[in-house]
């Protein structure tokens, strides 16, 4: 048997029909940039995360960039400032922090869930700190009352890299997006909410940082020609607000696929062979990816391969072994890099059957 990691063409293709529609109707409106679709999209995305507001951006790097780009203009944040952010994270998160002429303090995810350790961030809070940033990783939920505590007793803002975690939530029913003082999202072709390029987005619940953010990604002018901030371009366009409205109807029931595939996976897997992540009982996964952990990962991914299945790595390297952050090389997050030396990618998505993950599960258990 073939199994692909992941099969977009084949993800997308039901809703076709639908985007041929939405394609039409933008392309006879004759505004093709910040249009009514993007300002549909914000408000039922908003709606769906549980925020206040959403603006619509370029990527999900650029949202991060945004928000903290949007908290230096509005005097909450100064160059130099201290924001705490996982080890095991996306270098994504990382540079964001660093483009904005911020400072990244990294700290040891949790032993079990791998998502950020409360208690480490705790340590390293400082009189510069001005940020926490919560990644999602996986498609689970940071620990967020935990973070959301430490936050509040220290004067910090709370920001949610939710980049893989569109749809996840708290059994108390907050949603990823509107659990933090602002969320970066992605719309990344490949993640649970994908566009058909590159796509991003800021929630959050203050208006004024809102209104900041749609200054900065367009140039940081709110009326053309006049400019309140040194902005950038990064805009989302119609095309992709168009798409995304149509997918976003379709969430829930795919993250719910996810998560009965996921089941599959964990009663097949053989635990003294691999380790999972463990599902916190706070929150609802959404399975973006599932990972697994085994001692031999690279054979395994080998042995995989042979046998048809397509893997990945999320990721090969933490963000501070990376050539890009090379002043960095010498520290040690001794879980971090367990995690990167061990992990492995299975597939999982939408148009995935029991048939195939049972397969894969059956082939990893067969691997000796």
């Amino acid at each position: 048997m073939q199994v692909k990691f992941l099969d977009l063409k084949a993800v997308n293709e039901p809703y076709f029909p639908e985007m041929l529609e939405a394609t039409r109707r933008f392309l006879e409106s004759g505004w093709y940039v910040l249009g009514k679709e993007v300002e549909s999209f914000e408000e039922e995305y908003a709606a769906y995360c549980g925020a206040n507001y959403c603006v619509g951006v370029s990527n999900g790097l650029d949202a991060l960039r945004l928000i903290l780009e949007a908290y230096k203009a509005l005097g909450m944040v100064r160059e130099g400032d201290e924001v705490i952010v996982p080890a095991n994270t996306y270098i994504a998160s990382i540079l964001a922090i660093t483009q904005s002429g911020l400072k990244p303090v990294l700290v040891e995810p949790h032993p079990e869930s791998y998502n950020i350790n409360p208690d480490e961030v705790e340590k390293q809070v400082t009189s510069r700190t001005r940020a926490i940033m919560a990644v999602h990783l996986y498609g689970q939920l940071a620990d967020m009352d935990r973070l959301s505590a430490i936050a509040e007793r220290h004067g910090l803002l709370l920001i949610e890299d939710a980049a893989q975690a569109h749809g996840a939530k708290l059994h108390n029913g907050g949603r990823a997006g509107s659990l933090g003082h602002a969320a970066g999202h992605s719309f990344y072709p490949g993640k649970n909410l994908g566009a058909l390029g590159e796509g991003g987005a800021v929630t959050c619940m203050d208006k004024e940082l809102a209104e900041a953010v749609k200054a900065l990604r367009n140039y940081g002018s709110h009326k053309k020609y006049y400019n309140l901030y040194k902005g950038f371009n990064m805009r989302i366009d119609e095309n992709q607000a168009a798409w995304l409205r149509i997918r976003l109807r379709g969430l829930d029931r795919e993250n719910e696929h996810r998560r009965m595939l996921a089941g599959i996976y964990d009663s097949m897997l053989d635990p003294a062979l691999v380790k999972r992540p463990k599902v916190m009982e706070y929150g609802e996964h959404v399975y973006h990816i599932y990972a697994i952990m085994h001692p031999d990962r690279d054979g395994l991914q080998k042995y995989l391969a042979d046998k048809g299945v397509s893997t990945l790595i999320h990721y090969p390297l933490p963000p501070h072994k990376q050539e890009a952050y090379k002043e960095w090389n010498y520290m040690s997050f001794p879980i971090t890099e367990e995690i990167h030396n061990r992990e492995l990618s299975l597939p999982i998505s939408p148009v995935h059957t029991k048939e195939e993950i049972k397969y894969v599960a059956s082939m990893i258990n067969s691997y000796k």
